[in-house]
């Protein structure tokens, strides 16, 4: 999201009454970590978790909510890029398919296999042009859609990745008449479909809080490493900005440097003191730099923009799997079913960081264009569109290369703060995606380890994440779960939904629901009074929206209603010790959000 975005702006221009929020509490009360990382994003925080493991005393800071940028801005799809082959780029394209097979087997309840199809409307159309797209990064004129020979060429390159560790079955193709009777709906004139399987994952907000919650649990178990009896050597705070860095080392110690962080949601300020900071910003690592005192130009990334469906037509007309194909502009796009919603995305066009990333007009046009490409007989308006999400996509500073181009790897960029390199070492992610974060997040920690002069004490590449634990193995285990845990009033279905949310992290949950009487909201099935108290006392809920779209998946899928924001602002008014105006501006706070980034119109909503 742009740095416009009111959710990282206080909701009151006073401070919360209650008090300090213990996270910001935990870092005010000893001011000083070994190694302070800076962004929330899932890059940010699996290097967080992962130097937790290793036993190191590390901070992390986020101005905004975890997952709130790039992070929750993703196509949800776990997948080793298959069009990155044309780029050239073989290994970013073998470690996202070995990363992809892991997160299948680390985090089964958020990671499932998704069935993916290509159709296919030439046989040997863009055997020419590819060589110079390969070459030169760039589209030579008009663009040649990609043919039945080059999709099977890269499929069959694609197989042999997917083989080091990995259960998804090889590619297959299908001719006119089978690929019609699989998809109906498609147009008439396919000649072939290419189905393979890659991953997606539904709920990339949650998978990203169970890696903090991992390496909050690390910093309470592991080695202190000289935090002594002064709190947990894993610590975390959302809407907590980095406000300014003096680069000179801290007078105390003698090593490492100030920066100065603000309470978003308080307005309070105070110093930290860290001896390495990891910029995991994303997008913004430039603008983070800057504040530091030392201006970068290192990134250059692009928007891309998404719809969400209500339309049983559509749905249907997918059977089930995801529809990845090349527009007419040569923009590889999807159309991909999520439960009974469908996400349609992505655009790829360059940002402005000084504007708000929001999903326009010309890009809603431009999906309702590609789904006519394949799906001619499905007829999509505007008021089927249920949400819409854009973010700015971390990508390297490209020149003259065209967006779809840009590389899509990442690099670590290191410098030196103070007098003679005394201050603290920075460290800049440049890059980054979703499928390789636990890769990059051991790259990067190995970096730090080695600037600390200690040893990697645990590997996460076979490491269970947060609620996959124990995670059943098939559709018959989950049956057999849900029944072991239904209980006290929980049927089937809202058993099925902890599940869901939770993973077998859901035994705790269910733990603390059953402490005491509970009652579901009027305003949706799907929430309990007690499990929202549970959320404001565990996952560091500090705004009503970030129920409704980071703890939830309710404004996805179009359910955010007038009384459910009054209901969910009411029970959360408790444990955050919002008054009677704080909740107002809550309320008024996440209307504006979710008009202004979501087009979730508030006449809907209450006014």
């Amino acid at each position: 999201m742009g740095p416009k975005d009111p959710s990282v702006q206080p909701a009151a221009n006073t401070p919360r009454p209650g008090g300090e929020r213990a996270s910001v509490h935990s870092l005010r009360r000893r001011p000083h970590a070994k190694v302070l990382v800076v962004g929330g994003g899932i890059n940010g925080v699996g290097t967080f978790r992962d130097l937790a493991l290793q036993g190191v005393d590390v901070a992390l800071v986020e101005r905004g909510d975890y997952c709130q940028g790039a992070s929750g801005a993703s196509s949800h799809m776990i997948h080793g890029g298959i069009r990155y082959l044309e780029n050239g780029e073989f290994r970013l394209v073998r470690e996202s398919v070995v990363e992809r097979n892991r997160l299948l087997k680390i985090a089964p309840h958020y990671v499932k296999p998704l069935q993916t199809t290509i159709p296919i409307f030439s046989t040997f159309s863009g055997i020419l042009s590819a060589p110079l797209r390969f070459l030169t990064h760039k589209q030579q004129g008009k663009p040649k859609e990609r043919g039945a020979f080059l999709i099977k060429v890269g499929l069959s390159l694609y197989d042999s990745f997917s083989r080091d560790g990995g259960t998804v079955p090889r590619h297959q193709f299908r001719t006119h008449k089978a690929a019609l009777q699989e998809l109906p709906a498609l147009r008439s004139d396919v000649k072939y479909t290419a189905t393979y399987f890659d991953a997606s994952v539904h709920n990339p907000e949650r998978l990203t809080l169970d890696v903090l919650q991992d390496g909050e649990k690390a910093g309470r178990a592991g080695n202190p490493q000289g935090a002594g009896a002064q709190g947990d050597t894993a610590r975390a705070s959302n809407y907590l900005s980095l406000k300014s860095m003096s680069p000179e080392p801290n007078p105390g110690t003698g090593r490492g440097s100030t920066v100065r962080l603000r309470d978003e949601l308080s307005g309070e300020e105070f110093d930290f003191t860290a001896d390495i900071i990891v910029n995991t910003t994303g997008a913004w690592v430039d603008m983070t730099n800057e504040a530091m005192g030392a201006a970068s130009a290192f990134m250059g990334g692009t928007k891309g923009s998404h719809i969400v469906l209500d339309h049983p037509g559509l749905l249907a007309a997918c059977r089930g799997r995801e529809i990845f194909f090349e527009h007419t502009d040569g923009r590889i796009v999807l159309i991909y079913p999520m439960g009974d919603r469908v996400l349609v995305g992505t655009t790829d066009v360059d940002a402005d960081m000084s504007e708000d990333a929001v999903c326009t007009d010309e890009e809603i046009q431009y999906f309702f264009d590609l789904i006519g490409h394949v799906f001619p007989s499905v007829d999509v308006t505007p008021d089927d569109i249920v949400y819409t999400f854009s973010g700015v996509r971390p990508l390297p500073s490209h020149d003259a290369t065209q967006p779809g181009f840009v590389s899509r790897d990442y690099r670590i960029e290191r410098r030196a703060s103070g007098t003679n390199g005394t201050g603290a070492v920075v460290l800049s992610l440049v890059g980054g995606k979703w499928t390789t974060f636990r890769a990059l997040a051991e790259h990067m920690t190995n970096d730090v380890l080695t600037e600390l002069g200690v040893q990697r004490k645990v590997s996460t590449a076979q490491l269970p994440i947060g609620g996959g634990a124990g995670f059943p193995a098939d559709e018959a285990g989950v049956q057999k779960w849900i029944k072991a845990h239904m209980g006290s009033g929980r049927d089937a279905d809202r058993t099925a939904g902890l599940l869901t949310r939770y993973g077998t992290r859901a035994d705790a949950v269910m733990e603390y629901l059953d402490a005491a009487p509970d009652q579901p909201l009027r305003s949706t099935r799907e929430l309990s009074v007690r499990e929202l108290e549970f959320m404001a006392a565990n996952e560091q809920v500090g705004h009503l929206v970030d129920v409704l779209i980071r703890r939830t998946s309710l404004a996805f899928r179009g359910l955010v209603t007038g009384e459910l924001l009054n209901e969910v602002a009411e029970v959360l008014s408790g444990p955050l010790k919002w008054d009677a105006a704080a909740s107002a501006a809550e309320i008024r706070h996440a209307q504006d959000v979710l008009q202004r980034f979501h087009r979730v119109e508030t006449h809907s909503l209450v006014s």
